[in-house]
């Protein structure tokens, strides 16, 4: 066996041990210096009918350009749009967010925003709070959170932060969320397979069995998270979808220094240790370094971000690793165990490719 086959197999087999028990598919690929040193999928795109594990009558197959919901990764997307209004002088880091949103309170700045430290309720759901209501009202509502936490630290993990994030973008950047995304990221990189709301395309994994939404069977081609999906399935912290290719290619942007959506100087105050205390990992803006959930032992200044669906992006520039988890461990009920073990597993994989 080639050493080449040799790494595709080793991914495989980890894929492989972990579906359908985890989840029902797996994507990964571990890039080496920009180049891809391992791929794998495994799994079936739908498998369950029900929450009661009901098998569905068609079970596509996972493949390489599979689309996943990224779920908190997507607090990327929007941590590096804001960079870049940033960069344009649109907004600056510490300046009161309440010049662009009336009424917050003045101690509520960006930075503190995309380090959950702005002393905001971890969630909030809008969509049973106002069941009634229409996105825009919904948004409305969310940006007038009260502050319940001590402002300025300990570290307390926030969406509610993250789309007040997102809706200081589009106030700065004129446009909205998704536009922003698009124009300043997706495109700018050749992201083809990566957006908000993809809708049923054939190669979007299921996830939850939700049978208050529209429509039979698990979610699909909308976004898993309540509250995003009350937002209008685009929001700050949650609403992306995206292939483990593109994925990958916006992570070796980051690793690369930013070109060309952001400037290094940038990604290097993103990637820098912002003092927030009380987590079990150091906090950049909007990614975590050195987050032992996305791996066991992660380098010294390894970052990223996973999300609830069963994702992960983790990037290792002392390692010139990039590594991409796209799963569905949701699909059909959430809780399943193993998850954290996967993503230690495949990072473990890349460790010894690197």
């Amino acid at each position: 066996m080639s050493d080449r086959a040799g790494r595709m197999t080793g991914l495989r087999a980890i894929l492989e041990g972990a579906v359908p028990r985890v989840c029902s598919a797996a994507v990964a690929l571990i890039a080496v210096d920009g180049a891809v040193a391992a791929a794998a999928a495994t799994g079936e795109l739908v498998r369950y009918a029900d929450a009661e594990g009901t098998l569905a009558a068609d079970r596509p197959p996972a493949r390489r350009d599979s689309i996943f919901d990224l779920a908190s990764i997507s607090k990327l997307f929007t941590t590096v749009v804001l960079l870049s209004l940033t960069e344009e002088g649109r907004i600056a880091l510490d300046e009161p967010a309440a010049a662009w949103i009336p009424g917050l309170d003045r101690r509520i700045t960006l930075r503190r925003l995309l380090t959950h430290t702005a002393g905001l309720t971890p969630t909030r759901r809008i969509d049973l709070e106002l069941p009634t209501a229409d996105p825009a009202e919904r948004l409305a509502a969310m940006l007038e959170t009260p502050i319940t936490h001590p402002v300025g630290g300990p570290y307390l993990y926030s969406d509610v932060g993250m789309i007040m994030a997102g809706r200081l973008a589009e106030l700065t950047g004129g446009a909205p969320l998704d536009v922003l995304v698009r124009s300043r990221v997706t495109d700018v990189l050749g992201l083809a397979d990566t957006g908000y709301r993809p809708g049923a395309l054939p190669r979007v994994a299921a996830t939850e069995w939700k049978p208050e939404r529209p429509g039979p069977g698990c979610v699909r081609g909308e976004v898993h998270d309540e509250t995003a999906y009350a937002l209008g399935g685009v929001a700050g912290h949650a609403g992306l979808f995206a292939t483990a290719d593109d994925l990958l290619a916006f992570g070796e942007a980051l690793r690369l220094g930013g070109g060309p959506v952001l400037r290094p100087e940038s990604v290097a105050e993103m990637v820098r240790d912002q003092g927030a205390e009380g987590a079990a990992f150091r906090h950049g803006l909007g990614v975590r370094i050195g987050d032992p959930a996305l791996a066991g032992t992660p380098g010294d200044g390894a970052y990223g971000h996973s999300g609830f669906t069963g994702t992960s992006l983790l990037i290792d520039p002392a390692r010139q690793l990039t590594v991409v988890l796209l799963t569905n461990a949701v699909h059909p009920v959430r809780g399943r165990d193993g998850i954290r073990e996967l993503r230690h597993a495949v990072a473990g994989e890349a460790q010894r490719l690197a």
